[in-house]
């Protein structure tokens, strides 16, 4: 079986889908492994790296995808690379079945199985393999780095001869793994932070983390089976919109993680929320590209709202692609591993299994996963 690795044609991209330790530990159980010359350019890894792991390097992407019985990818793949797919190879990436639909619908025609990472149980086996779970780590960490560098002040407190500087105040909205790690980044760099979730199960992760948790009563919240924060009704979200405003208008840095589980983002930080934060204040709104929490907010642009930075990059694990990609590919080779046939030295698509049901999307020419269908 061979396992086809092509580099991504995504605009922007500086992430690598394996990386060659990855690549070696999947030959080692019997896989071939063809790689697509110059895949770790980006990150300073050479081709003789993934030879030395004992991959074969293809010049002609082309051939490398008609090659492939497992094509792993970071970001969903082109119409054009779908054209070329072997009937019955399995593709594997990020694919995201609810704002992706076309392409899903692309490769079920094309009798590919599609299996979608971002679709993985929230269950402990599976965590290894939780690519939305490790990238969303990297994305809180970005976060605030680049909130640092872009306000006009620093982080911790400092005692000088010439005066104490405050430090600065932070506001975390959403307390998931992106949320967490960016509580975690913003209490290192010494500022005083706070966050809020509709969730008060995560009040005593918030506190671990050195944060005070803002409680503000929505009456029945909660989560979902995933783990995820169940969708607000209009009245709650009014609420909550009204009582984050005045923790926003005091905040130096407010940091947006809120998203659905399949659906649009809420809007939780408003235009007039915007204008009552103070001048040279910086938001980072992490969900713009599921439509955005924050009004104004545009995908892959910085936006000046007369004096408010808003920053709504999506791709923030880009930022630290060598980490991104060493996690990525982790996550991948842990669930090829997992399924794996030892003896018959291929992927085995076990459909009764729990994780399988989760990520996989198509087969034998239909979309078979019942939550997108």
């Amino acid at each position: 079986m061979i396992i086809a690795i092509p580099k991504e044609t995504h605009s922007g991209e500086t992430r690598i889908p394996m990386m060659p330790e990855s690549v070696e530990k999947l030959i080692k159980k019997g896989a071939e492994v063809s790689f697509e010359s110059g895949l770790g350019t980006a990150i300073g890894i050479n081709d003789e790296e993934y030879l030395r792991a004992g991959a074969k390097a293809v010049s002609d992407r082309a051939s490398l995808l008609k090659s492939g019985d497992i094509i792993v990818q970071i970001n969903r793949p082109s119409k054009e690379d779908i054209a070329l797919f072997k009937r019955s190879a399995v593709h594997i990436s990020n694919l995201n079945p609810f704002f992706e639909k076309d392409t899903v619908a692309a490769l079920a025609q094309a009798g590919v199985k599609a299996i979608s990472m971002t679709m993985m149980p929230r269950t402990t086996i599976a965590q290894k393999m939780d690519t939305l779970s490790s990238q969303a780590n990297l994305g809180g960490y970005v976060a605030v780095v680049l909130a640092a560098e872009r306000l006009n002040k620093i982080f911790p407190m400092m005692m000088t001869p010439s005066g104490t500087i405050p430090p600065a105040r932070v506001f975390v909205i959403g307390v998931g793994v992106a949320g967490l790690q960016a509580i975690a980044t913003a209490k290192r760099l010494g500022a005083r932070v706070e966050a809020f979730d509709t969730r008060p199960v995560v009040e005593e992760q918030v506190k671990s983390l050195g944060a005070k948790f803002v409680k503000i009563d929505l009456g029945e919240t909660g989560q979902t089976a995933q783990g995820y924060a169940k969708e607000l009704t209009k009245e709650q979200l009014d609420k909550q919109r009204d009582m984050m405003a005045k923790h926003c208008a005091l905040a130096d840095v407010v940091i947006t993680t809120a998203r659905l589980f399949g659906r649009k983002a809420p809007l939780i930080v408003t235009e007039q929320i915007v204008k009552s934060m103070k001048k040279g204040s910086v938001i980072v709104d992490m969900a713009v590209a599921d439509g955005g929490n924050v009004a104004g907010s545009k995908l892959d642009k910085e936006v000046d709202a007369d004096g408010v930075l808003i920053i709504g990059l999506d791709n923030l694990p880009g930022h630290v692609a060598v980490d991104s990609s060493r996690m990525y590919s982790s996550n991948i080779c842990n669930f090829i591993s997992h399924f794996w046939d030892d003896k018959e030295k291929k992927l085995a698509v076990k459909l009764e299994d729990e994780i399988m049901q989760g990520c996989l999307l198509t087969q034998d020419g239909k979309i078979c996963n019942t939550k997108i269908q």
